[in-house]
């Protein structure tokens, strides 16, 4: 008698980790992703086209530089969060004392607006005459909870028995959370990071654009960087500079989570409990 094996799913083997892989998702792959990137660059050269007696590539470098410029500023802040965010998640896990205290102290203070801080953060930033520092800060503050909940709900899920085998094998303090927490917290440090740092490019242009926070500001008050060149050139009615400003900006988010988050994702499965 003949017997009939059920259709598996395919899968797709990358970083080490194999998922599932649909026809449909082949398909956007092959054709989708180029098609958008396509019509991205061609609004990008027709952009360009609009600046009369300006060469492109100095418009091009210019909004290129002003990308990093912002990139750059994102990445310290995030590096800051993740620095202070892992110590408060372990803090807040230690014991049910400090749970029962850190976790609503944490709601509260992630559940006050960002923005409510910055006012008060560019009057110090002020008088020390950086706004640079300003900017970061402001950036750090918006990043830092949501990798924090995301590190705690990840210690929250260490299975107690495997807890337990860490005992019996003598693993304490350092041993422990190189070889436990760390592993562990992994998956939940990138889900966390992901989110963090679309948080930050929410607030790019609030926290770039400064002059709307200083007495008697103006433009040149602002941070370079892709944030304040999209506000700016939209205040002044220059939509050339702006489209290609947000179709740089676009593309270089999209290259980075394909190119990072992307595989940071597929990378973390390897550290999930089953």
């Amino acid at each position: 008698m003949p017997t009939f094996k059920e259709k598996q799913p395919k899968f797709h083997k990358h970083f080490s980790v194999t998922y599932p892989i649909s026809t449909g998702q082949k398909l956007y792959s092959i054709f989708v992703t180029p098609m958008l990137v396509v019509i991205l660059i061609v609004l990008a050269i027709k952009a360009f086209s609009l600046f009369p007696g300006v060469p492109q590539s100095i418009v091009y470098a210019s909004v290129v530089r002003a990308f990093f410029y912002t990139f750059f500023r994102l990445l310290i802040a995030y590096v800051f969060a993740v620095i202070i965010a892992i110590p408060l998640a372990l803090l807040a896990d230690s014991s049910p004392i400090a749970e029962k205290f850190l976790l609503p102290a944490f709601d509260i203070i992630e559940s006050v607006p960002v923005l409510a801080f910055f006012p008060l953060i560019i009057a110090i930033f002020i008088k020390y005459g950086s706004f640079e520092l300003a900017a970061i800060f402001i950036l750090f503050l918006a990043m830092l909870w949501n990798i924090v909940f995301s590190l705690i709900g990840g210690l929250k899920v260490i299975p107690s028995d495997i807890k337990a085998a860490a005992k019996i094998f003598g693993l304490k303090r350092f041993s422990y959370f190189w070889k436990m927490t760390l592993p562990s917290s992994v998956p939940y440090l990138v889900t966390g990071s992901l989110l963090a740092w679309a948080q930050g490019w929410n607030l790019i242009i609030v926290a770039e654009v400064l002059h709307t926070y200083i007495p008697g500001g103006n433009p040149s008050s602002d941070l370079f960087g892709i944030g304040s060149m999209l506000v700016n050139s939209a205040a002044s009615s220059e939509q050339s500079l702006f489209i290609v400003a947000i179709v740089t900006m676009v593309v270089g988010i999209g290259i980075f989570n394909f190119f990072v988050w992307q595989k940071l994702l597929h990378y973390a499965e390897r550290f999930k409990f089953e």
